[in-house]
Order: structure tokens, then C-alpha cells, then sequence
């Protein structure tokens, strides 16, 4: 975006990961812009999610001030609990995360992400790693995966399947013994992006503003499928950016 745009790119990527989260939701939050979506929609339309974040604190109000990280101290103030790690993950195991927020080095085009490793030529790089990545995407009931759209990180196949998606396709979820439900969608820098019902192939959705989807599929590292009625990605609200500059006043998550 230019510097004389209303909004940048990515704060209309917290905007569209925020129109994610549903009432009533309990949600796997994540780190960077995931923080800010879910300030968000407690703040405006979901007032009755509940987040859960790695280290332990569970909330259903907006951070009490401005956060860089999930366990600054505005977000453990007023927070329903302050347990441990194994607390939350126990809630994933119980079935009981409709939503968690994912990123990814890379993904292919049936949703599978890595984080664990890649290639470039005869060099390979190791990366941080699951953490708690791979049980969010096998036990939550959906997945909405956040990341910068290039065709080096969307690939026809991963290097390595940190987190399941939808494996080969349709039918492996369910052939492998996880939960049939996978990753819903994918909000990129370029775009956002769902899954077909039938194959469970990613299909771009919407282009952001001043995107074409020429350029979608020039960074996409295969045949990106593109659906009949694809748009532009709404654009955030004025109170919506009210939020985010509320929660990121310094530009450090959204410049």
C-alpha cells in the first residue's frame, strides 16, 4: 500500500482473519496478527469468543492495552485463566477449539504446511519446528493459516508436512484417522483463499486491492484454481482499524 492509503496491507489482513472468528467461538489465537483479529472481534462482533494462547492464559475480553506478544502483561490482566501449556493443548485434545490461527514457511495446495524444514538447491535450512502447530491443525475444528504469498512458500508439494492440511486430498483426513474438518482458509498478502468441498484444493476467493489474478497465480507454484465468483477482499472498517491502531498503535504487527 502506499503511504497515502487509508489502511496497509496487512491491517486489512487482520480485518479479514478477524471476520473469522464467530461468537461464541473458542479460538486458538497465535501470535502477531492473529492477536490483533481476535482484539478485534471481541472488541466488535464476538464478543463471546474465547481465545487460548500457548502459554496457558485463556480470555473472552480484548488485551487491557496495547501487546507485542501473547504474554505481555495486558493480556494476562483480566484474564478468565493463567494456567500452562498443557491446559490449553488438553482443550484441543477434549475437541473442544473450533478455530486456530496458523502461519507457515510453506504450504501446497492441499493446505499442508511446513515449518519444519526447506531446500534451496543442494542447501537445506531447519526451522523452528511445529511447537504446538501440528496438534492445532489435526484437532481443531478448522484452521485459517496467515502468510506472505510466494511462489517459494506455495508449492505443489511441501518439503516437509509439519502440519496436516488435507494431505493428497479428499478422503485423507479421514483415511489417516484425523478430524475431517482442515484448514477453511488462507489470508495471504495477496489474497484470500478457501478450499473446494469435493477435492479440498485451494481456490483463490478474493484478490486484495490493486491485485490481479494474474498475479495471484504468478506467485502460486501450481495451477491455482480460482473461484467463478471471486472479488475484491472487502476492505476493513472504520472501526475495525480503530481496533487494530488501538492494539498496534506503533505500526509494529500492521506497517
Amino acid at each position: 500500500m502506499s503511504a497515502e492509503a487509508p489502511f496497509t496491507l496487512r491491517e486489512l489482513m487482520v480485518a479479514a482473519a478477524a471476520r473469522e472468528i464467530n461468537d461464541g467461538e473458542v479460538v486458538f489465537v497465535g501470535m502477531r496478527l492473529p492477536l490483533l483479529a481476535f482484539a478485534v472481534a471481541t472488541q466488535l462482533h464476538a464478543p463471546g469468543a474465547v481465545g487460548l494462547f500457548e502459554n496457558g492464559i485463556i480470555r473472552d475480553t480484548p488485551p487491557m492495552a496495547p501487546i507485542l506478544t501473547m504474554g505481555d502483561a495486558p493480556n494476562i490482566a483480566g484474564a478468565i485463566s493463567c494456567t500452562g501449556m498443557l491446559d490449553v493443548m488438553g482443550l484441543l485434545q477434549q475437541g473442544r477449539v473450533d478455530l486456530g490461527f496458523l502461519g507457515g514457511a510453506e504450504i501446497d495446495r492441499f493446505g499442508n504446511l511446513n515449518t519444519t524444514w526447506v531446500e534451496d538447491g543442494a542447501r537445506s535450512t531447519r526451522l523452528t519446528g511445529s511447537g504446538g502447530a501440528a496438534d492445532i491443525a489435526a484437532l481443531a475444528r478448522r484452521v485459517v493459516i496467515i502468510m506472505q504469498h510466494e511462489r517459494r512458500r506455495f508449492r505443489e508439494r511441501v518439503s516437509y508436512v509439519t502440519s496436516p492440511g488435507y494431505g493428497d486430498g479428499a478422503g485423507w483426513r479421514r483415511r489417516v484417522g484425523l478430524r475431517e474438518s482442515g484448514p477453511s482458509r488462507v489470508i495471504t498478502t495477496l489474497g484470500v483463499l478457501g478450499f473446494d468441498e469435493r477435492t479440498r484444493e485451494m481456490v483463490l476467493v478474493s484478490v486484495h486491492p490493486g491485485i490481479s489474478v494474474e498475479e495471484v497465480r504468478r506467485e502460486t507454484g501450481w495451477p491455482l484454481a480460482v473461484s467463478p465468483e471471486v472479488g475484491e477482499t472487502a476492505l476493513p472498517r472504520e472501526e475495525e482499524l480503530r481496533v487494530i491502531r488501538r492494539y498496534d498503535p506503533e505500526g509494529i504487527w500492521t506497517r
